[in-house]
C-alpha cells in the first residue's frame, strides 16, 4: 500500500521530534536490564524465603514488577542491531530469557512484522485481533488465559523441545506455532531457516534449564514454596502485559489494510509521564502510538 500525503507528513513529523532520541545508548541497556534482573531475582529470593508473609508479598511484588520490565526488553531486541549494544542479546537471554524460558527468538522476526504497513491489522498480524469485537466474556478469556503462561513455557521446554529434536514432524510445528509471542492464534512463521544456529542454541539452554530446576525439586535442593512463589510472580506478570496489550491498540479493524494514519490511530500512548506510566508500559512502551510511525 502506497504512502499518502498525511502518512508521508506523520513520519516525517515523529522523526523531526525523535531523531536525537533514535540512537540506542547501550550504557543505559545494560544499566537499566542489569538493574532490572537484579531487583527481580533479589525480590523473587526474598520472597522464597522470608518468614515474614508481609515481606514476602512485598518483595513478591517487587520482583514481579521487576520481571515485567526485564522482559519487556525482548521487544526492544526486535528494533536494536547487535553493534548498537555489543553483547545485549546474549546478556538478556543469560538473565531473563532462558530462565523464564522465553527466549529472544520467540519475538524476533514476529514482532517485526505487527510494523510491515502492509500487514498490520491484517490476518496477517501476529499481534493483532478485533479485540473490541469481541463479548465480555471472550474479553475476559483473552486477559486471563496470560496467568497460564508459565505452564505453556515450561511445558514447551521440558517436554516439547527435546521430543522435536527427535521427531521432525514435531520440531517444524513447535518452530511455526510454538515459537511466536502472539495475539493471533492462526499466525504461522515462516522464517524457519532464519536463525537456524541461533534457535538451536536458545532451545537447549531452555530445555536444559527447565529439566535442571526439575532435577533440583526432585532431589530436594529447590524448595516447592521457591517454584510456587516463582510461578505466581511470572503469572502476575504476564497478566500484566496481557491488561497493557488489551489496552494497546483501539483493536477495531476487521482484517483490512489500514493507512498509516489510520495504524496511528488505532494505536495508544499511555500519558502522561509518571511513575504510575512507567510501571504499567515499561521500556518505552507508553510511547507506542508515536513507536508506530517511526
Amino acid at each position: 500500500m502506497a504512502k499518502t500525503a498525511s502518512d508521508i507528513s506523520l513520519t516525517r513529523q515523529a522523526m523531526s521530534l525523535t531523531e536525537d532520541l533514535m540512537t540506542p545508548n547501550a550504557a543505559i541497556y545494560w544499566t537499566d536490564l542489569v538493574i532490572s534482573a537484579a531487583v527481580m531475582w533479589g525480590g523473587f529470593l526474598l520472597a522464597a524465603t522470608t518468614p515474614s508473609l508481609p515481606l514476602g508479598l512485598a518483595a513478591g511484588l517487587l520482583s514481579m514488577l521487576a520481571l515485567y520490565r526485564a522482559l519487556s526488553f525482548i521487544h526492544e531486541l526486535t528494533h536494536i542491531r547487535d553493534d548498537e549494544a555489543p553483547g545485549f542479546r546474549v546478556g538478556w537471554n543469560v538473565l531473563v530469557g532462558v530462565p523464564l524460558m522465553t527466549p529472544s527468538l520467540m519475538y524476533e522476526g514476529v514482532h517485526n512484522i505487527h510494523h510491515i504497513k502492509d500487514r498490520f491489522g491484517t490476518k496477517l498480524d501476529p499481534e493483532y485481533l478485533p479485540l473490541s469485537r469481541f463479548t465480555p466474556l471472550k474479553l475476559a478469556g483473552f486477559l486471563f488465559v496470560a496467568l497460564l503462561a508459565p505452564l505453556g513455557v515450561i511445558l514447551r521446554s521440558a517436554i516439547l523441545i527435546p521430543l522435536s529434536f527427535l521427531v521432525p514432524s514435531l520440531r517444524r510445528y513447535l518452530k511455526t506455532k510454538l515459537s511466536a509471542l502472539i495475539i493471533n492464534p492462526d499466525f504461522v512463521r515462516e522464517d524457519l531457516n532464519r536463525w537456524r544456529k541461533a534457535w538451536v542454541i536458545q532451545d537447549a539452554a531452555c530445555w536444559l534449564w527447565s529439566w535442571a530446576v526439575i532435577a533440583g525439586l526432585v532431589a530436594g535442593y529447590i524448595p516447592p514454596r521457591a517454584v510456587v512463589i516463582g510461578l505466581a510472580i511470572f503469572s502476575l506478570a504476564t497478566f500484566l502485559n496481557q491488561a497493557r496489550t488489551l489496552v494497546a491498540h483501539h483493536w477495531d479493524n476487521d482484517g483490512g489494510k489500514m493507512t498509516l494514519e489510520e495504524q496511528f490511530l488505532d494505536s495508544v500512548n499511555v500519558p502522561p509521564p509518571n511513575l504510575a506510566s512507567e510501571l504499567w508500559a515499561p521500556v518505552g512502551l507508553r510511547y507506542h502510538a508515536l513507536h508506530h510511525l517511526l
